[in-house]
C-alpha cells in the first residue's frame, strides 16, 4: 500500500508517510543513511535507484515523501535551506526578461534574493498588496510568470486569499507560489486552494526544535516536480541525511505543537490588545484583523506568530526585546521555545528603504509551547 493511502487524517500521515520500517532490521524510524555513494550491481544496476547522495538519498527520500503527503502534493523536494529551495524554484521557472509579482510584506531573505540576486540575472519584479486580488491583477504584466505569496506574511501577519489570487494567476498564465512556513500544512494546504508550488523553510515549525536548517518545495504537477528535481540535482543544494532525519522527526509532532503554539499565541495576542503600551497587535486570530475572515476560511487555526507595535518608537521596541527573559532574543521562529526580535534591525534589515520596509516600532514574537502564564508575565514585565 502506498503511503499516500495510509490515511486521510493529517496526524496519521505525519507519523507514517515516508516512515516505512527498515526492511533489514525492522527499525520503525528510517535510518540515517550517512553515505555519499552506493554499490551498483553491475554498470547501471542501481539498487532502489540510488547512485550518489546529491541525486538521491534514502533518508531524504523518506522526508520528501512525508512532505508531499502532508501538503497533499505529488512531489516533495528537500533542500539545504529555505532560500536554497527558493533559488532552485526561481531558476526552474524563470528566464531573463520574465517578471514576478512579490508581496509588500515578505521575509527579508526572500526580498534580498529577488532584489540582489535574481534581478542581476535579468528577472524583473514588482510589489503588490497580495491581500487585495485586484492589486495583484494590476501588478501583473504580459511577462509575469510567477506570483509569490506569503500567508500569514512575515512580519506583519497579513493574510492572502489563496483561492482568489490563484485564479488571478491562472488567468494570467502565471504560477502561484505560496510560502506556507508560518501556517504549516497542519493549518493550511495551499495546493488544495489552487497554488502551484508550496515553499517551506523547514528550519521553522516543520523541524520545530531550532536544531536544523532546511527548505522544501512541494508541487501537485508531476511534470513540474520532475523539472524541479532535475535542477535540484544539477544545482546541488540538497538536504543532508541527518538534517532530513531531524525534520522527519519534527513533522511527527507537528500537529500537537501547532495546536499549542496557536493556543498560546491567541492568549498572548489578547493580552497585548489590552496593554497600555501596545498601540497595535497583528494576529489573524483577532476579530478586528483585516484578514481574519479569510484566515478563518482557509486555516485550521491562526498559528504561533504575533507581532505588535509599541508606543515610544524604535528605541522602546528594542528595549522590550532586550528586557525579555523567558522569550529568547533571537532570529528565526517556529521552535518549541519562544523567541522575540526587532524585525527592522534583525530579520528584515535587508528591506530598509524599500516598499517592504517594516515599522521601526514593531516587535515580532514566535510564541513557543511553554506555560502561557509564564510567557504573559514575561511580556508584561518587558513592556513595563
Amino acid at each position: 500500500m502506498s503511503d499516500r493511502h495510509i490515511s486521510q487524517h493529517f496526524e496519521t500521515l505525519a507519523i507514517h508517510a515516508g516512515n516505512t520500517a527498515d526492511p533489514l532490521t525492522g527499525a520503525v524510524v528510517p535510518p540515517i543513511y550517512q553515505v555519499s555513494t552506493y554499490k551498483q550491481d553491475g554498470v547501471g544496476g542501481l539498487r532502489g535507484g540510488y547512485e550518489y547522495s546529491r541525486s538521491a538519498n534514502p533518508t531524504r527520500t523518506a522526508l520528501e515523501e512525508n512532505l508531499a503527503a502532508l501538503e497533499g502534493g505529488r512531489r516533495g523536494l528537500a533542500f539545504a535551506s529555505g532560500l536554497a529551495a527558493e533559488d532552485c524554484l526561481l531558476r526552474t521557472l524563470l528566464s531573463p526578461g520574465d517578471h514576478v509579482v512579490i508581496p509588500n510584506d515578505a521575509y527579508g531573505g526572500t526580498f534580498r534574493l529577488f532584489a540582489k540576486v535574481v534581478a542581476r540575472w535579468g528577472v524583473e519584479w514588482s510589489v503588490a498588496d497580495t491581500s487585495d486580488p485586484s492589486a495583484v491583477r494590476a501588478a501583473i504584466t504580459p511577462k509575469t510568470k510567477v506570483v509569490w505569496v506569503e500567508t500569514p506574511s512575515n512580519p506583519l501577519l497579513g493574510i492572502t486569499d489563496i483561492a482568489a489570487v490563484a485564479q488571478v494567476a491562472r488567468d494570467a498564465g502565471a504560477k502561484l507560489v505560496v510560502d506556507n512556513t508560518f501556517a504549516t500544512p497542519y493549518l493550511q494546504q495551499p495546493l488544495s486552494l489552487g497554488a502551484d508550488v508550496v515553499v517551506h523553510s523547514l528550519t521553522k515549525y516543520m523541524g520545530g526544535h531550532s536544531d536544523v536548517v532546511g527548505g522544501a518545495l512541494i508541487v501537485g504537477d508531476p511534470d513540474l516536480g520532475d523539472e524541479l528535481a532535475f535542477h535540484q540535482n544539477a544545482m546541488g543544494a540538497v538536504a543532508g541525511p541527518f538534517d532530513s532525519w531531524l525534520v522527519l522527526r519534527g513533522t511527527k509532532t507537528l500537529s500537537v505543537r501547532m495546536d499549542r503554539h496557536s493556543e498560546n499565541a491567541t492568549r498572548i495576542a489578547d493580552m497585548l490588545t489590552r496593554h497600555a503600551r501596545v498601540t497595535r497587535v497583528l494576529y489573524p486570530g483577532l476579530p478586528d484583523h483585516p484578514g481574519h475572515e479569510v484566515a478563518a476560511k482557509q486555516m485550521k487555526a491562526f498559528g504561533g506568530m504575533v507581532s505588535f507595535r509599541v508606543e515610544g518608537g524604535e528605541e522602546a521596541a528594542v528595549e522590550v526585546c532586550n528586557r525579555a527573559k523567558v522569550f529568547t532574543l533571537g532570529e528565526s521562529l517556529g521552535g518549541v521555545e519562544s523567541l522575540i526580535e526587532h524585525p527592522g534591525r534583525m530579520t528584515h534589515a535587508s528591506v530598509a528603504g524599500s516598499a517592504l520596509e517594516v515599522p521601526a516600532d514593531l516587535v515580532r514574537l514566535s510564541v513557543g509551547i511553554e506555560n502561557v502564564e509564564d510567557l504573559i508575565e514575561d511580556l508584561q514585565q518587558a513592556l513595563g
